[in-house]
């Protein structure tokens, strides 16, 4: 911590220190009238200390034009719906995804818990987790400086407190959660809910979740930027899960690798990697799980890896926030088998066939008709075979992945084939290919992550061509 003191010796030494309470001096009448329990024994700090500032190479922050950006675009979106301000609820929920919203208008949130209020005339207010983790102050303000107004967090009544204090106990509030093309409804923890409706009976509340939604759908080139750089250490975790594949080591020690790899290179700790791993050849009576990955706590397993055997896995990167999609195959052994070629080469042309479609002005459609023509010519089948959105979560709006028809509307691709790609959307791959007529438990997981550009897609992660032999480094 930097300070800025008078020396000692002009004067009583305890001039030079100032009184630290934990209490917010922008409080009001409401919000003091709940008589908090203060969160911890007033101490002393050098008289005008402050936070030490971590550089951006030590922790990834986006800059004042992008925070000017954002919030202007809301504000507009909340004087179009008659909002008066914004009531941010954040969670942990789907891999820290429940925290993409509040992180996208304040540049940080913290996995503990946090609220935010956003105002028309005024800086947010951001409210954070528990008052151990806020002494001498919290970490926060030393990652991030969009947000100055950082408080311990008490919950739903200091929230309405603080709205009283304001006049905005009798406005239009809007309320903003977190959903996604699998999180369908927005995730609101009822007793927050139901706590704002009886400590603001005067106020509309409203659902605002899907404003924030849809303005982090096309992202800044400054966004596609912390993406790139995410991407870079996606493929480093693409190299050490190939250097890690070798027959005796366990799924457990490769997948640590990965995620060393990952926090190692300057990744958030975001452990999303679906990884599975089984014999190609095996008795036909006996299924193994080798056409897409596992969930957590399915992986990873203690299974020893062995000659002969396939690994798929998708994982996501988080840089900076942002999600980097990858998926890739892994073969152990001297020679990948043909069949197990063959269906490699033909989630290539997928992959190809992608990437010349996404171009501004495709519809979603002719975009994931052209992604499955291959496969369809091979008569291959496909557990996903699309792309979906992703940013500050995934998967974001649009996603298709299903044929249509099957599974989730919100991913089959129900009402949304005639929209158009925008320059800037950005998107993980979803090749998951098997060939039936081969073996129905046996495929190969595939992708990049593009950005929607003239002329056919950014590729940020630069996943390799061919199948990884495992041990080698690529």
């Amino acid at each position: 911590m930097t300070t800025e003191t008078e020396p000692a010796s002009s004067g009583n030494a305890a001039d030079n220190y100032e009184e630290v309470t934990g209490i917010s001096d922008e409080i009001g009448p409401n919000v003091r009238a709940l008589q908090l329990l203060p969160p911890f024994p007033p101490h002393r700090i050098p008289r005008g200390a402050r936070p030490h500032q971590l550089s951006e190479d030590q922790f990834p922050r986006l800059s004042h034009t992008e925070k000017r950006r954002r919030w202007d675009g809301l504000r507009k979106r909340m004087l179009m719906r008659g909002i008066d301000a914004l009531i941010l609820l954040g969670n942990d929920i789907y891999w820290d995804m429940g925290n993409a919203n509040l992180r996208y208008v304040t540049g940080i949130a913290a996995k503990m818990g946090s609220h935010a209020l956003f105002l028309h005339d005024a800086d947010p207010v951001l409210y954070n987790a528990v008052p151990h983790m806020s002494r001498p102050f919290h970490q926060q303000a030393s990652v991030q400086d969009w947000v100055t107004d950082i408080r311990i967090g008490h919950g739903v009544p200091e929230l309405a407190a603080e709205l009283r204090d304001r006049g905005l106990d009798r406005g239009r509030l809007g309320v903003v959660g977190f959903s996604s093309t699998i999180q369908t409804t927005a995730t609101f923890l009822d007793g927050e809910l139901s706590g704002l409706r009886a400590m603001l009976p005067d106020a509309d509340l409203v659902d605002f979740s899907d404003a924030l939604q849809h303005m982090r759908m096309v992202k800044s080139e400054e966004e596609i930027d912390m993406m790139r750089r995410g991407a870079r250490i996606g493929r480093k975790v693409l190299d050490t899960l190939v250097a890690s594949a070798r027959p005796g080591v366990t799924e457990a020690e490769v997948y640590a690798d990965m995620i060393r790899t990952q926090i190692a290179n300057g990744a958030e700790p975001n452990i999303f990697n679906l990884l599975a791993s089984g014999p190609v050849e095996h008795p036909s009576d006996e299924l193994w799980h080798l056409l897409h990955g596992n969930d957590q706590p399915v992986t990873p397993t203690m299974r020893p890896l062995q000659q002969g055997d396939l690994i798929v896995t998708e994982w996501h990167t988080k840089f900076g926030g942002y999600l980097v999609h990858t998926e890739y195959t892994v073969y152990l052994g001297d020679a990948v088998p043909q069949p197990l070629q063959d269906i490699w080469d033909v989630s290539l042309e997928c992959l190809d066939a992608t990437r010349e479609a996404f171009r501004p002005g495709v519809t979603l459609r002719e975009a994931w008709e052209a992604t499955r023509k291959p496969a369809e010519r091979a008569g291959y089948d496909f557990v996903e075979l699309g792309f979906h959105a992703m940013g500050l979560a995934s998967p974001e709006f649009p996603t298709v992945i299903y044929r249509p028809g099957y599974g989730s509307p919100a991913l089959n691709g129900s009402r949304i084939g005639g929209l158009v790609l925008e320059a800037g959307m950005t998107f993980g791959n979803n090749i998951d290919l098997h060939n039936p007529a081969w073996k129905p438990d046996v495929g190969a997981m595939l992708s990049d992550f593009m950005v929607v550009r003239e002329g056919g897609a950014e590729m940020l992660v630069g996943t390799p061509r061919h199948i990884g032999l495992g041990g080698e480094l690529s």
